[in-house]
């Protein structure tokens, strides 16, 4: 079967272009700095940028002197498009989040300016793309949407909560464990990139693609993404469940990092793929000097650096407690009694494997020797533990808490906690693989 078109490339890039252009025709049109773009105005350039973007790719655009700059704008305006519409669904969402007692009011106006940032990048573009596709003899449209076309969607009032799902209740304490025992994990893995005052652009050039680039952020985004869809699915969250605001406020934390990592992916994306130096050659090199007419990278970088990585961070860490709190009302717990490393009891090695099975789970743990009560998770509890333990010559410790930490504690002790007889580390059973 033939699936060739019997049409001109001429032909094809008018039709392709030409509900994009009516959209940029929209932008040169409006008449008020005021106007805020709304989630489907976002919607239409990011599909209609796409489509001309991908059929020029078809065609060779990339490597075609003529074309390539006109490709490289539909691009420009497709990846702004993606960060504005996440942003601006955080905005129409952010009074109906509920974050418990963390702070946010400086949250609002930085994320307004990141929008406004994104808005006016788009709208010093417009002109120039049209006056591409006039150089390209592209046919314009004869004027652009009318406003009416683009209406907001947010309102002050949500619909009723009046269904519930009672039928699924039986695995909500199990379900509620596994994801707070996964965002625990997002958090700690999240560290690493933890900062408390804003960094100047020299550094976060440091940092950006070197550290921070746009495959690690939407690796991130992913696992938060899957996060909040097994939320969805699995979690109950009815009108008349006691524990209902504490889930309200850990989906808040989830859904807001989420979007918050869509826009920084996307700034990143347009920054290493198109306003980076590296790989700007010949054609490309100007191409890539006349984007940045456009858009400044350093605003660009200053906010996917400075607001997004800030507030994923500070709405992740806010979580963490709220996340341990339901972690450990929800656990199942149990109680094991087993025997002390062999040879040299709690010294660093066996106390270290220990600490990391329960923060790999997250739920609390209890160490108990004798009437005297140890943290787990704490290598250095664990040690003064040690010492108690060397002291009164006591072979055997009960450990209480979260029942998948201690299956995986009697594993460890089961092996001598990981040491042979000279004190030596031997392999571990591969149900604790994670230790490696």
């Amino acid at each position: 079967m033939n699936f060739i078109c019997d049409i001109s490339f001429k032909e094809k890039i008018n039709i392709f272009s030409f509900e994009y252009l009516k959209c940029i025709k929209f932008i040169i049109g409006l008449e008020t700095d005021d106007y805020v773009f709304t989630k489907k105005l976002y919607s239409k350039l990011i599909t209609t940028s796409y489509i001309v973007e991908d059929f020029l790719d078809f065609h060779g655009a990339k490597k075609n002197k003529e074309w390539v700059f006109y490709r490289e704008l539909s691009a420009m305006v497709r990846h702004l498009s993606l960060a504005g519409y996440s942003q601006r669904h955080i905005l129409n969402r952010f009074n109906f989040y509920d974050f418990g007692t963390t702070t946010t009011d400086y949250f609002k106006p930085d994320a307004f300016d990141t929008l406004k940032m994104l808005q006016d990048s788009l709208k010093v573009a417009a002109p120039v793309i049209l006056e591409e596709a006039r150089r390209l003899d592209i046919k314009l449209p004869d004027k652009g949407y009318d406003l009416s076309y683009f209406p907001g969607i947010s309102s002050s009032q949500l619909l009723d909560h009046n269904i519930d799902d009672f039928n699924a209740r039986d695995q909500q304490r199990e379900n509620l464990t596994r994801i707070s025992s996964e965002f625990l994990e997002i958090v700690k893995d999240f560290e690493q990139f933890a900062f408390y005052e804003r960094y100047d652009i020299q550094k976060i050039k440091t940092l950006v693609p070197a550290k921070i680039n746009e495959v690690t952020i939407r690796r991130f985004e992913m696992l938060i993404h899957n996060l909040q869809s097994s939320f969805d699915s699995y979690v109950v969250n009815t009108q008349s469940s006691p524990e209902n605001q504490m889930l309200e406020q850990l989906r808040s934390h989830f859904s807001i990092v989420f979007h918050i990592l869509q826009v920084m992916g996307r700034l990143l994306h347009f920054y290493e793929r198109h306003l980076h130096d590296i790989g700007f050659k010949d054609v490309y090199k100007v191409v890539g000097e006349s984007l940045t007419n456009l858009i400044d990278p350093d605003i660009l970088l200053d906010r996917a650096v400075n607001f997004c990585l800030f507030f994923a961070w500070k709405f992740l860490s806010s979580g963490k407690e709220l996340a341990f709190r339901i972690l450990n009302e929800n656990m199942e717990t149990s109680v094991i009694e087993v025997g002390i490393p062999k040879e040299r009891g709690f010294h660093s090695r066996p106390s270290l494997l220990v600490a990391k099975i329960v923060q790999h789970y997250g739920g609390e743990v209890k160490m108990h020797v004798n009437e005297a009560v140890f943290d787990a998770s704490s290598v250095l509890d664990i040690q003064w533990a040690g010492g108690k333990i060397n002291k009164e010559q006591i072979e055997r410790v009960v450990f209480k808490g979260d029942s998948r930490s201690l299956a995986d504690l009697e594993i460890l002790a089961s092996v001598n906690y990981g040491e042979d007889h000279m004190g030596k580390g031997i392999p571990l059973p591969s149900e604790l693989s994670y230790l490696s």
